[in-house]
């Protein structure tokens, strides 16, 4: 049996995953907290989240914002896949494992799920690439940590509607950072 194709990312809570520009500060500079009941601890979660991955896949802004604000490479030792039609760098190191891929994610998803084994396959993002996932039938989970800031404007979520009818709230996390993880199963 193998893994599921996730949609993992952090969204404002009006629904953007970086501001027009791109930039994260409203997220990388976030400093909230919650003690209510049931909050889990926000440090290990995304540990946990990658543990399970298997394999990634990415648009070429998410690709090239990493390489120019990510010191070391975020994503070791497991294959990235980087859906664009431009030449672009690779970062060194031996758990470097990038490979740049052209044409529908239809085409693409086969080698992905075989690369990823038994383990799940992370769309990292941007909003198109997990659109062009859902148009496809090809996404089967979407988990948004939710981040109680306003931003107004930005990259959304998803670039349009989703067809198929809403998604099925699949579970809630709160963090004691404030956070709020959302999961959803589409289809």
């Amino acid at each position: 049996m193998s893994g599921r194709t996730q949609y993992y990312c952090a969204t404002s809570l009006d629904g953007f995953i970086a501001e027009a520009d791109d930039t994260l500060e409203w997220l990388t500079g976030y400093d909230g907290a919650y003690d209510g009941p049931g909050a889990e601890p926000m440090k290990g979660s995304y540990d946990r989240f990658y543990e399970d991955v298997g394999a990634i896949v990415s648009g070429s802004v998410t690709y090239e914002w990493v390489l120019n604000h990510v010191e070391k490479w975020a994503y070791p030792n497991k294959p990235f896949w980087v859906l664009t039609t431009r030449e672009l760098s690779v970062p060194r190191g031996e758990d470097v494992d990038v490979r740049f891929a052209q044409g529908s994610v239809g085409e693409l998803h086969p080698e992905v799920i075989d690369a990823a084994g038994e383990r799940n396959v992370w769309i990292v993002g941007g909003g198109d690439v997990a659109s062009q996932y859902a148009d496809a039938g090809l996404l089967d989970e979407v988990i948004a940590t939710v981040v109680p800031v306003v931003l107004g404007t930005g990259k959304p979520l998803f670039d349009r509607r989703l067809q198929g009818g809403p998604m099925r709230l699949a579970g809630t996390r709160a963090f004691d950072s404030g956070m709020v993880e959302l999961r959803y199963s589409i289809g």
